[in-house]
Protein backbone atom coordinates (compact mmCIF):
# COMPACT_ATOMS: atom_id res chain seq x y z
CA UNK A 1 0.00 0.00 0.00
CA UNK A 2 3.05 2.22 -0.01
CA UNK A 3 2.20 4.02 -3.91
CA UNK A 4 -1.15 3.30 -2.86
CA UNK A 5 -1.41 5.56 0.31
CA UNK A 6 1.50 8.03 -0.77
CA UNK A 7 -0.20 9.05 -3.91
CA UNK A 8 -3.57 8.84 -1.58
CA UNK A 9 -2.47 11.33 0.48
CA UNK A 10 -1.19 13.84 -2.05
CA UNK A 11 -4.86 13.50 -4.01
CA UNK A 12 -6.96 13.69 -0.82
CA UNK A 13 -5.02 16.93 0.00
CA UNK A 14 -5.17 18.28 -3.21
CA UNK A 15 -8.85 17.13 -3.90
CA UNK A 16 -10.26 19.19 -0.10
CA UNK A 17 -7.83 21.92 -1.05
CA UNK A 18 -10.18 21.73 -4.35
CA UNK A 19 -13.08 21.52 -2.04
CA UNK A 20 -12.28 24.22 0.33
CA UNK A 21 -12.31 26.66 -3.18
CA UNK A 22 -15.66 24.96 -4.41
CA UNK A 23 -17.16 25.40 -0.97
CA UNK A 24 -16.47 29.09 -1.09
CA UNK A 25 -17.72 28.85 -4.77
CA UNK A 26 -20.99 26.72 -4.00
CA UNK A 27 -21.91 28.48 -0.39
CA UNK A 28 -20.83 32.35 -1.13
CA UNK A 29 -20.06 33.32 -4.29
CA UNK A 30 -22.22 31.41 -6.55
CA UNK A 31 -24.96 32.57 -4.09
CA UNK A 32 -24.04 36.10 -3.83
CA UNK A 33 -22.63 36.95 -7.02
CA UNK A 34 -24.83 34.53 -9.88
CA UNK A 35 -28.14 34.76 -7.79
CA UNK A 36 -30.78 31.36 -7.86
CA UNK A 37 -31.85 31.64 -10.76
CA UNK A 38 -28.57 31.94 -12.84
CA UNK A 39 -26.75 29.34 -9.97
CA UNK A 40 -30.09 26.61 -10.39
CA UNK A 41 -28.82 27.00 -14.52
CA UNK A 42 -25.63 26.43 -13.99
CA UNK A 43 -26.22 23.39 -11.30
CA UNK A 44 -28.67 22.15 -14.40
CA UNK A 45 -26.20 22.58 -17.16
CA UNK A 46 -23.40 20.81 -15.51
CA UNK A 47 -25.23 17.93 -14.07
CA UNK A 48 -26.68 17.13 -17.50
CA UNK A 49 -23.17 17.61 -19.19
CA UNK A 50 -22.10 15.24 -16.47
CA UNK A 51 -24.50 13.06 -17.89
CA UNK A 52 -23.42 13.16 -21.48
CA UNK A 53 -19.61 12.26 -20.38
CA UNK A 54 -19.51 8.75 -20.39
CA UNK A 55 -21.19 9.03 -24.06
CA UNK A 56 -18.63 12.08 -25.44
CA UNK A 57 -16.19 9.75 -24.30
CA UNK A 58 -16.95 6.43 -25.20
CA UNK A 59 -16.19 4.76 -22.49
CA UNK A 60 -12.31 4.69 -23.20
CA UNK A 61 -11.07 6.34 -20.00
CA UNK A 62 -11.84 2.97 -18.00
CA UNK A 63 -10.78 0.76 -20.86
CA UNK A 64 -7.16 2.36 -21.24
CA UNK A 65 -6.84 1.36 -17.79
CA UNK A 66 -8.42 -1.82 -17.96
CA UNK A 67 -6.54 -3.42 -21.07
CA UNK A 68 -3.01 -1.22 -20.96
CA UNK A 69 -1.23 -3.18 -18.70
CA UNK A 70 -2.11 -6.11 -21.36
CA UNK A 71 -0.08 -4.97 -24.05
CA UNK A 72 3.82 -6.24 -23.66
CA UNK A 73 5.07 -4.22 -26.30
CA UNK A 74 5.63 -0.55 -27.39
CA UNK A 75 4.37 -0.85 -30.97
CA UNK A 76 0.92 -2.71 -29.51
CA UNK A 77 0.68 0.21 -26.26
CA UNK A 78 1.18 2.86 -29.15
CA UNK A 79 -1.69 1.31 -31.16
CA UNK A 80 -3.49 1.17 -28.60
CA UNK A 81 -3.50 4.42 -27.33
CA UNK A 82 -3.96 5.67 -30.83
CA UNK A 83 -7.53 3.77 -31.33
CA UNK A 84 -8.81 4.89 -27.81
CA UNK A 85 -8.09 8.66 -28.86
CA UNK A 86 -10.31 8.73 -31.98
CA UNK A 87 -12.85 5.72 -30.74
CA UNK A 88 -15.34 8.29 -28.88
CA UNK A 89 -15.46 9.85 -32.84
CA UNK A 90 -18.17 6.95 -33.56
CA UNK A 91 -20.52 8.50 -31.07
CA UNK A 92 -19.38 12.71 -31.00
CA UNK A 93 -20.10 12.89 -35.29
CA UNK A 94 -23.77 11.74 -35.34
CA UNK A 95 -24.37 13.42 -31.44
CA UNK A 96 -23.19 16.52 -33.13
CA UNK A 97 -25.29 16.31 -36.09
CA UNK A 98 -28.66 15.50 -34.07
CA UNK A 99 -27.52 18.40 -31.78
CA UNK A 100 -27.39 20.27 -34.67
CA UNK A 101 -30.91 19.64 -36.49
CA UNK A 102 -32.84 18.99 -33.91
CA UNK A 103 -31.89 21.87 -31.77
CA UNK A 104 -35.14 23.96 -31.47
CA UNK A 105 -37.37 20.61 -30.68
CA UNK A 106 -34.52 19.23 -27.57
CA UNK A 107 -34.10 22.92 -26.06
CA UNK A 108 -37.97 23.26 -26.49
CA UNK A 109 -38.56 20.49 -24.73
CA UNK A 110 -36.15 20.53 -21.84
CA UNK A 111 -36.99 24.18 -21.29
CA UNK A 112 -40.91 24.13 -20.93
CA UNK A 113 -40.63 24.27 -17.36
CA UNK A 114 -37.47 26.77 -17.40
CA UNK A 115 -37.72 29.37 -20.35
CA UNK A 116 -34.35 30.36 -19.72
CA UNK A 117 -32.74 27.04 -20.35
CA UNK A 118 -33.81 27.43 -24.27
CA UNK A 119 -30.30 29.55 -25.18
CA UNK A 120 -27.86 27.48 -22.98
CA UNK A 121 -29.13 23.32 -24.29
CA UNK A 122 -26.29 23.48 -26.78
CA UNK A 123 -23.28 23.98 -23.88
CA UNK A 124 -24.32 20.78 -22.74
CA UNK A 125 -22.88 18.22 -25.30
CA UNK A 126 -19.73 21.01 -25.60
CA UNK A 127 -18.88 20.66 -21.73
CA UNK A 128 -19.72 17.22 -21.57
CA UNK A 129 -16.72 16.53 -24.81
CA UNK A 130 -14.36 18.43 -22.87
CA UNK A 131 -14.90 16.24 -19.96
CA UNK A 132 -14.86 13.01 -21.64
CA UNK A 133 -11.61 14.22 -23.55
CA UNK A 134 -10.13 15.43 -20.06
CA UNK A 135 -10.99 11.85 -18.58
CA UNK A 136 -9.63 10.19 -21.49
CA UNK A 137 -5.99 12.10 -21.10
CA UNK A 138 -6.71 11.19 -16.98
CA UNK A 139 -6.58 8.04 -17.85
CA UNK A 140 -3.61 8.18 -19.83
CA UNK A 141 -1.22 9.23 -16.70
CA UNK A 142 -3.28 7.34 -14.07
CA UNK A 143 -1.82 3.78 -16.00
CA UNK A 144 1.51 5.32 -15.46
CA UNK A 145 0.60 6.00 -11.61
CA UNK A 146 0.84 9.41 -12.06
CA UNK A 147 -2.50 10.47 -10.80
CA UNK A 148 -1.41 13.71 -8.54
CA UNK A 149 -1.27 16.84 -11.57
CA UNK A 150 -4.33 15.76 -13.02
CA UNK A 151 -6.11 15.58 -9.62
CA UNK A 152 -4.57 19.17 -9.34
CA UNK A 153 -5.96 20.35 -12.45
CA UNK A 154 -9.28 18.79 -12.32
CA UNK A 155 -10.20 19.35 -8.37
CA UNK A 156 -8.18 22.93 -8.18
CA UNK A 157 -7.33 24.75 -10.61
CA UNK A 158 -10.88 24.80 -12.52
CA UNK A 159 -12.78 25.58 -9.38
CA UNK A 160 -9.97 28.61 -9.24
CA UNK A 161 -10.92 29.55 -12.75
CA UNK A 162 -14.48 29.24 -11.62
CA UNK A 163 -14.07 31.95 -8.71
CA UNK A 164 -12.05 34.44 -11.06
CA UNK A 165 -14.88 34.42 -13.17
CA UNK A 166 -17.36 34.65 -10.40
CA UNK A 167 -15.28 37.83 -9.23
CA UNK A 168 -15.79 39.14 -12.62
CA UNK A 169 -19.10 38.82 -12.55
CA UNK A 170 -19.57 40.72 -8.76
CA UNK A 171 -17.20 43.29 -10.31
CA UNK A 172 -19.58 43.52 -13.58
CA UNK A 173 -16.99 42.61 -16.23
CA UNK A 174 -18.97 39.64 -17.47
CA UNK A 175 -22.82 39.42 -16.95
CA UNK A 176 -24.22 36.03 -15.18
CA UNK A 177 -25.37 34.83 -18.57
CA UNK A 178 -21.64 35.92 -19.96
CA UNK A 179 -20.71 33.54 -16.85
CA UNK A 180 -22.53 30.71 -18.22
CA UNK A 181 -20.99 30.37 -21.46
CA UNK A 182 -17.39 30.91 -19.67
CA UNK A 183 -17.92 27.45 -18.47
CA UNK A 184 -17.39 25.98 -21.56
CA UNK A 185 -14.24 27.65 -21.59
CA UNK A 186 -13.15 26.67 -18.33
CA UNK A 187 -13.60 23.20 -19.35
CA UNK A 188 -12.20 23.67 -22.85
CA UNK A 189 -8.65 24.51 -20.96
CA UNK A 190 -8.54 22.10 -18.47
CA UNK A 191 -8.80 19.77 -21.04
CA UNK A 192 -6.06 21.02 -22.93
CA UNK A 193 -3.91 21.24 -19.62
CA UNK A 194 -4.56 17.43 -19.42
CA UNK A 195 -3.65 16.61 -22.50
CA UNK A 196 -0.29 18.90 -22.63
CA UNK A 197 0.63 16.92 -19.14
CA UNK A 198 -0.49 13.22 -20.90
CA UNK A 199 1.85 13.92 -23.89
CA UNK A 200 4.51 15.08 -21.63
CA UNK A 201 4.64 11.67 -19.58
CA UNK A 202 4.22 9.52 -22.90
CA UNK A 203 4.20 11.44 -26.32
CA UNK A 204 1.82 9.08 -28.60
CA UNK A 205 3.65 7.37 -31.21
CA UNK A 206 0.26 7.28 -33.44
CA UNK A 207 0.13 3.55 -34.60
CA UNK A 208 -3.25 3.27 -37.13
CA UNK A 209 -3.71 -0.19 -36.01
CA UNK A 210 -6.47 -1.91 -34.66
CA UNK A 211 -5.44 -4.01 -31.91
CA UNK A 212 -5.56 -7.76 -32.12
CA UNK A 213 -8.40 -7.46 -29.35
CA UNK A 214 -10.42 -4.66 -30.79
CA UNK A 215 -13.81 -6.64 -30.40
CA UNK A 216 -13.14 -6.45 -26.59
CA UNK A 217 -12.30 -3.48 -26.56
CA UNK A 218 -15.28 -2.11 -27.93
CA UNK A 219 -17.54 -3.95 -26.13
CA UNK A 220 -16.10 -3.48 -22.69
CA UNK A 221 -16.04 0.46 -23.86
CA UNK A 222 -20.14 0.13 -24.80
CA UNK A 223 -20.33 -1.42 -21.31
CA UNK A 224 -18.55 1.53 -19.50
CA UNK A 225 -20.74 4.06 -21.67
CA UNK A 226 -23.44 2.08 -20.22
CA UNK A 227 -22.27 1.71 -16.23
CA UNK A 228 -21.01 4.88 -16.69
CA UNK A 229 -23.99 6.44 -17.72
CA UNK A 230 -25.80 5.02 -14.70
CA UNK A 231 -23.29 6.24 -12.11
CA UNK A 232 -23.54 9.66 -13.68
CA UNK A 233 -27.47 9.66 -13.50
CA UNK A 234 -27.46 8.59 -10.02
CA UNK A 235 -25.37 11.73 -9.26
CA UNK A 236 -27.31 13.98 -11.44
CA UNK A 237 -30.46 12.96 -12.46
CA UNK A 238 -31.72 14.61 -9.41
CA UNK A 239 -31.33 18.00 -10.69
CA UNK A 240 -32.02 16.73 -14.03
CA UNK A 241 -35.52 16.25 -13.55
CA UNK A 242 -36.00 18.80 -11.16
CA UNK A 243 -36.08 21.46 -13.99
CA UNK A 244 -39.19 19.63 -15.44
CA UNK A 245 -40.92 19.78 -12.16
CA UNK A 246 -40.00 23.08 -9.95
CA UNK A 247 -38.26 26.58 -10.76
CA UNK A 248 -35.00 26.77 -11.34
CA UNK A 249 -33.71 28.47 -8.58
CA UNK A 250 -34.33 25.19 -6.22
CA UNK A 251 -31.98 23.46 -8.19
CA UNK A 252 -29.59 25.89 -6.59
CA UNK A 253 -31.28 25.17 -3.34
CA UNK A 254 -30.48 21.49 -3.72
CA UNK A 255 -26.89 21.83 -5.34
CA UNK A 256 -25.70 23.31 -2.26
CA UNK A 257 -27.34 20.49 -0.32
CA UNK A 258 -25.68 17.80 -2.70
CA UNK A 259 -22.13 20.16 -2.57
CA UNK A 260 -22.12 19.30 1.21
CA UNK A 261 -23.05 15.68 1.31
CA UNK A 262 -20.71 15.22 -1.58
CA UNK A 263 -17.47 15.94 0.43
CA UNK A 264 -18.08 12.84 2.25
CA UNK A 265 -16.62 10.62 -0.74
CA UNK A 266 -13.50 12.70 -1.16
CA UNK A 267 -11.10 10.41 0.15
CA UNK A 268 -13.14 7.49 -2.47
CA UNK A 269 -12.24 9.74 -5.22
CA UNK A 270 -9.05 10.91 -4.35
CA UNK A 271 -7.96 7.26 -3.01
CA UNK A 272 -9.60 5.64 -6.17
CA UNK A 273 -7.15 7.60 -8.68
CA UNK A 274 -4.33 5.24 -7.79
CA UNK A 275 -6.30 2.05 -6.55
CA UNK A 276 -7.36 1.70 -9.76
CA UNK A 277 -5.00 0.48 -11.89
CA UNK A 278 -3.67 -0.86 -8.68
CA UNK A 279 -6.53 -3.19 -9.08
CA UNK A 280 -6.32 -3.81 -12.87
CA UNK A 281 -2.87 -5.00 -12.18
CA UNK A 282 -3.78 -7.58 -9.61
CA UNK A 283 -6.77 -8.66 -11.22
CA UNK A 284 -4.75 -9.27 -14.43
CA UNK A 285 -1.92 -11.42 -12.45
CA UNK A 286 -5.08 -13.33 -10.87
CA UNK A 287 -3.39 -12.39 -7.20
CA UNK A 288 -6.48 -12.94 -5.74
CA UNK A 289 -5.30 -13.01 -2.20
CA UNK A 290 -3.65 -9.49 -2.66
CA UNK A 291 -6.41 -8.51 -3.99
CA UNK A 292 -8.66 -8.97 -0.95
CA UNK A 293 -6.34 -7.56 1.14
CA UNK A 294 -6.27 -4.70 -0.63
CA UNK A 295 -10.44 -4.27 -0.48
CA UNK A 296 -10.47 -4.52 3.07
CA UNK A 297 -7.66 -2.02 3.54
CA UNK A 298 -9.13 0.68 1.36
CA UNK A 299 -12.77 -0.04 3.08
CA UNK A 300 -11.96 0.54 6.52
CA UNK A 301 -9.77 3.39 6.02
CA UNK A 302 -12.16 4.97 3.65
CA UNK A 303 -14.95 4.10 6.68
CA UNK A 304 -13.11 6.04 8.96
CA UNK A 305 -11.76 9.30 6.66
CA UNK A 306 -14.92 9.59 4.91
CA UNK A 307 -16.55 8.59 8.63
CA UNK A 308 -14.97 11.65 10.17
CA UNK A 309 -16.47 13.84 7.24
CA UNK A 310 -19.56 12.95 7.88
CA UNK A 311 -19.46 13.00 11.49
CA UNK A 312 -18.17 16.67 11.02
CA UNK A 313 -21.10 17.78 8.35
CA UNK A 314 -23.73 16.39 10.63
CA UNK A 315 -22.75 17.57 13.93
CA UNK A 316 -22.49 20.73 12.28
CA UNK A 317 -25.04 21.23 9.91
CA UNK A 318 -27.52 23.32 11.20
CA UNK A 319 -25.26 26.25 12.32
CA UNK A 320 -24.02 25.93 8.54
CA UNK A 321 -27.23 26.54 7.13
CA UNK A 322 -27.74 29.93 9.88
CA UNK A 323 -24.52 31.34 7.32
CA UNK A 324 -26.94 31.28 4.31
CA UNK A 325 -30.32 32.53 3.03
CA UNK A 326 -33.09 30.86 4.75
CA UNK A 327 -34.32 29.49 1.36
CA UNK A 328 -31.38 27.04 1.79
CA UNK A 329 -32.38 25.73 4.73
CA UNK A 330 -34.86 23.18 3.12
CA UNK A 331 -31.49 21.11 2.21
CA UNK A 332 -30.70 19.81 5.45
CA UNK A 333 -33.24 16.49 5.12
CA UNK A 334 -30.98 16.12 1.65
CA UNK A 335 -27.52 16.49 3.34
CA UNK A 336 -28.83 14.12 5.39
CA UNK A 337 -30.26 11.37 3.42
CA UNK A 338 -27.96 12.05 0.43
CA UNK A 339 -24.87 11.92 3.00
CA UNK A 340 -25.66 8.29 4.45
CA UNK A 341 -25.95 6.83 0.67
CA UNK A 342 -22.54 8.42 0.26
CA UNK A 343 -21.18 6.92 3.38
CA UNK A 344 -22.89 3.65 2.49
CA UNK A 345 -20.93 3.35 -0.75
CA UNK A 346 -17.73 5.07 1.00
CA UNK A 347 -17.39 1.86 2.91
CA UNK A 348 -17.10 -0.38 0.20
CA UNK A 349 -13.65 0.81 -0.74
CA UNK A 350 -12.03 -0.23 -4.40
CA UNK A 351 -15.61 -2.33 -5.12
CA UNK A 352 -16.21 -0.26 -8.46
CA UNK A 353 -12.32 -1.05 -9.51
CA UNK A 354 -12.98 -4.75 -8.98
CA UNK A 355 -16.07 -5.16 -10.79
CA UNK A 356 -15.02 -3.08 -13.93
CA UNK A 357 -12.02 -4.90 -14.05
CA UNK A 358 -13.56 -8.18 -13.55
CA UNK A 359 -14.97 -10.87 -16.10
CA UNK A 360 -18.30 -10.03 -14.82
CA UNK A 361 -18.47 -6.83 -15.40
CA UNK A 362 -21.28 -7.24 -18.04
CA UNK A 363 -23.85 -8.94 -15.46
CA UNK A 364 -23.82 -5.55 -13.83
CA UNK A 365 -25.13 -3.69 -16.31
CA UNK A 366 -28.56 -5.35 -16.07
CA UNK A 367 -28.66 -4.17 -12.31
CA UNK A 368 -27.57 -0.98 -13.31
CA UNK A 369 -30.07 -0.44 -15.43
CA UNK A 370 -33.07 -1.55 -13.05
CA UNK A 371 -32.17 0.66 -11.14
CA UNK A 372 -31.58 3.96 -12.91
CA UNK A 373 -35.55 3.27 -14.29
CA UNK A 374 -35.77 2.80 -10.38
CA UNK A 375 -34.47 6.37 -9.90
CA UNK A 376 -36.64 7.74 -13.04
CA UNK A 377 -39.48 6.55 -11.49
CA UNK A 378 -39.24 7.09 -7.89
CA UNK A 379 -38.56 10.80 -8.84
CA UNK A 380 -41.29 11.10 -11.26
CA UNK A 381 -43.47 10.07 -7.94
CA UNK A 382 -41.69 11.94 -4.91
CA UNK A 383 -40.65 15.13 -6.50
CA UNK A 384 -44.33 16.68 -7.19
CA UNK A 385 -44.97 15.17 -3.86
CA UNK A 386 -42.41 16.67 -1.71
CA UNK A 387 -40.11 18.58 -3.57
CA UNK A 388 -36.30 18.39 -2.94
CA UNK A 389 -37.11 16.17 0.04
CA UNK A 390 -38.62 13.88 -2.41
CA UNK A 391 -35.72 13.61 -4.73
CA UNK A 392 -33.60 13.31 -1.71
CA UNK A 393 -35.36 10.45 -1.00
CA UNK A 394 -35.46 9.06 -4.22
CA UNK A 395 -31.44 9.36 -4.64
CA UNK A 396 -30.80 7.58 -1.37
CA UNK A 397 -32.72 4.56 -2.01
CA UNK A 398 -31.56 4.29 -5.69
CA UNK A 399 -27.58 4.66 -4.76
CA UNK A 400 -28.06 2.36 -1.55
CA UNK A 401 -29.80 -0.18 -3.34
CA UNK A 402 -27.32 -0.32 -6.75
CA UNK A 403 -23.96 0.13 -3.87
CA UNK A 404 -25.69 -3.06 -2.07
CA UNK A 405 -25.98 -5.39 -5.25
CA UNK A 406 -22.71 -4.70 -6.11
CA UNK A 407 -21.40 -5.73 -2.89
CA UNK A 408 -23.19 -8.62 -3.09
CA UNK A 409 -22.09 -9.68 -6.32
CA UNK A 410 -18.38 -8.91 -5.28
CA UNK A 411 -18.96 -11.03 -2.55
CA UNK A 412 -20.85 -14.21 -4.13
CA UNK A 413 -19.34 -13.90 -7.46
CA UNK A 414 -15.44 -13.22 -6.52
CA UNK A 415 -15.19 -14.71 -2.92
CA UNK A 416 -14.03 -10.97 -1.74
CA UNK A 417 -15.18 -9.53 1.11
CA UNK A 418 -14.12 -5.74 2.34
CA UNK A 419 -15.72 -5.53 5.96
CA UNK A 420 -13.95 -7.14 9.38
CA UNK A 421 -15.06 -7.03 12.78
CA UNK A 422 -13.34 -3.40 12.50
CA UNK A 423 -16.28 -2.01 10.14
CA UNK A 424 -19.00 -2.65 13.04
CA UNK A 425 -16.29 -0.58 15.83
CA UNK A 426 -15.89 2.14 13.59
CA UNK A 427 -19.75 2.70 12.74
CA UNK A 428 -20.00 2.17 16.78
CA UNK A 429 -17.43 5.37 17.10
CA UNK A 430 -19.99 6.81 14.58
CA UNK A 431 -22.58 7.13 16.50
CA UNK A 432 -21.81 7.30 19.58
CA UNK A 433 -19.59 11.15 18.79
CA UNK A 434 -22.85 11.94 16.67
CA UNK A 435 -25.46 11.43 19.84
CA UNK A 436 -23.30 13.16 21.84
CA UNK A 437 -22.13 16.55 19.72
CA UNK A 438 -25.44 17.05 17.91
CA UNK A 439 -27.81 18.14 20.15
CA UNK A 440 -26.25 20.75 21.81
CA UNK A 441 -24.42 24.39 20.58
CA UNK A 442 -21.70 26.68 21.20
CA UNK A 443 -23.45 30.27 22.56
CA UNK A 444 -20.86 31.83 19.82
CA UNK A 445 -21.34 32.85 16.35
CA UNK A 446 -21.87 29.90 14.09
CA UNK A 447 -18.45 30.07 12.56
CA UNK A 448 -16.87 29.98 15.82
CA UNK A 449 -19.33 26.98 17.12
CA UNK A 450 -18.42 25.10 13.65
CA UNK A 451 -14.73 25.81 14.56
CA UNK A 452 -14.60 24.40 18.18
CA UNK A 453 -17.15 21.70 17.57
CA UNK A 454 -15.13 20.38 15.24
CA UNK A 455 -12.08 20.34 16.66
CA UNK A 456 -13.64 18.32 19.33
CA UNK A 457 -15.22 16.07 17.38
CA UNK A 458 -11.99 14.97 15.35
CA UNK A 459 -10.37 15.30 18.61
CA UNK A 460 -12.20 12.30 20.02
CA UNK A 461 -13.04 10.44 16.80
CA UNK A 462 -9.69 9.94 15.78
CA UNK A 463 -8.14 9.07 19.59
CA UNK A 464 -10.55 6.19 19.68
CA UNK A 465 -9.91 4.91 16.05
CA UNK A 466 -6.13 5.25 16.95
CA UNK A 467 -6.42 3.36 20.25
CA UNK A 468 -8.96 0.97 18.85
CA UNK A 469 -5.80 0.45 15.98
CA UNK A 470 -8.92 0.11 13.18
CA UNK A 471 -6.34 1.20 10.41
CA UNK A 472 -2.92 0.42 10.02
CA UNK A 473 -2.31 2.99 7.60
CA UNK A 474 -4.02 5.74 9.06
CA UNK A 475 -2.24 5.11 12.81
CA UNK A 476 1.22 5.49 10.09
CA UNK A 477 0.26 8.67 9.13
CA UNK A 478 -1.21 9.82 12.23
CA UNK A 479 1.86 8.34 14.12
CA UNK A 480 4.32 10.50 11.42
CA UNK A 481 2.33 13.30 11.84
CA UNK A 482 2.74 13.27 15.68
CA UNK A 483 6.72 13.17 15.72
CA UNK A 484 6.67 15.83 13.12
CA UNK A 485 4.98 17.73 15.34
CA UNK A 486 6.99 16.97 18.20
CA UNK A 487 10.24 18.06 16.38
Amino acid sequence: MGIVLKQSLKNTVITYIGFAIGAINTLYMYVHFLGDTYYGLVGYVLSAANIMMPLMAFGVHNTLVKYFNEYKTEEEKSSFLTFVLFLPLLLIIPFSLIAYFGYHQIASLLSEKNPIVYDYVWQIPVIGLCMGYFEIFYAWVKVHLQSVLGNFIKEVFLRILVTISLFAVYFNYITPSEFVYSLMGIYFLAMILMKIYAYKVRFPSFKFKIPSNSKAVITYSLFIILTGGIANLFLEIDKFMLNNYVKIENIAYYSVAVFIATVIAVPSRAMHQITYPITAKLMNENKHDELNDLYKKTSITLQIVGGLIFLGILVNINQLYLLMREEYAAGVFVVFTIGLSKYFDLILGNNNAIIFNSKYYKTVLFLGVLLVILTILLNMIFIPLYGLEGTAFATMISITLYSLSKLLFVVKRMNLFPFTSKTITAFGILIVCFLGFYFWEFPFHPVVNICLKSILVSIIYLFLSYKLKLSNDINVVMENVLSKLKK
